[in-house]
């Protein structure tokens, strides 16, 4: 008697299946209503001409043509030098933010540092580093140091600080904590414990880490220049400044030929060396 009852109370009132709530329907819309009003601000704030878009194309041609053909044997004499000294501060930059991150890396991993505090205060410092452009922190290190390489380094160092620090916490984290408790059993020592039970699960990670980091670094020491913290930058805005448009094509080409390359490095790095 009581299955028939429970039948035919499920017959009386069928369940239909939908997808979405109506309070998830109305937060959903109350979502894309948010989007499109700040895509129809941002829009407002750009202040689009139309008469440039229409004239954008002709002005685009008449570019190209001002590029063509290249300075070619502007290069040994205005861009290798500059190239180089890029080189030279991004190889440089992410080196000493590696120094400097690893330490506050450390801090920052919960499982290694359980001080509350200090973890969090590491954690800051890292949010701080990532949250200044390297354009800013070029500026600042202009302000102090003058213009030129030392203050391009300075500020791709610091800039990575929160890059490295991060991603070297997060590897930390998540390490499998069997070998790290054989190692404290065993009554090691701290520096053993990192050194045996940690760095042989994240190497792989940190190596990744560096070279993605260099790679990156590569691209911003590249435009350093155009606010005076050395590289090709300052060739690149000497150039535009004096509407020399031929070398402006030959610096671009020297960018672009020097990022496919770091590519190929880094891949060929990661195969060997992971």
């Amino acid at each position: 008697m009581n299955t028939s009852a429970t039948s035919l109370t499920v017959s009386e009132y069928p369940r239909t299946w939908q997808r979405y709530t109506m309070g998830q329907r109305l937060l959903r819309f109350a979502l894309y209503l948010v989007v499109v009003a700040a895509i129809v601000q941002a829009l407002r704030s750009v202040e689009v001409i139309p008469e440039f878009l229409y004239d954008a194309p002709e002005q685009m041609a008449d570019l190209l043509g001002r590029m063509w053909p290249i300075d070619w044997a502007y290069y040994p004499e205005g861009v290798h030098g500059a190239l180089m000294e890029t080189l030279h501060i991004a190889t440089l930059g992410t080196i000493l933010s590696v120094i400097l991150a690893v330490p506050v890396g450390l801090l920052a991993a919960n499982n290694l540092t359980p001080n509350r505090l200090i973890n969090q205060f590491a954690r800051l410092i890292l949010v701080s580093s990532r949250s200044v452009n390297s354009l800013v922190w070029a500026l600042l290190f202009i302000a102090i140091f003058g213009p030129g390489a030392l203050a391009g380094t300075l500020a791709i160092a610091f800039r990575s600080i929160g890059f490295v620090g991060k991603l070297v916490g997060e590897a930390i984290e998540e390490a499998q904590r069997g070998p790290v408790e054989a190692l404290t059993a065993t009554g090691a020592s701290s520096g053993a414990v990192l050194w045996y039970g940690y760095w042989p699960q994240i190497r792989p990670a940190f190596w990744s880490i560096v070279l993605l980091r260099w790679d990156i670094n590569v691209r911003e020491s590249a435009v350093l220049g155009l606010v005076g913290a050395g590289g090709i930058g300052m060739a690149l805005d000497t150039a535009l400044n004096l509407f020399q448009w031929d070398r402006v094509a030959l610096v671009l080409a020297a960018i672009f030929a020097v990022v496919i390359v770091a590519e190929v490095i880094i891949t060929q790095a990661r195969k060997r060396i992971l």
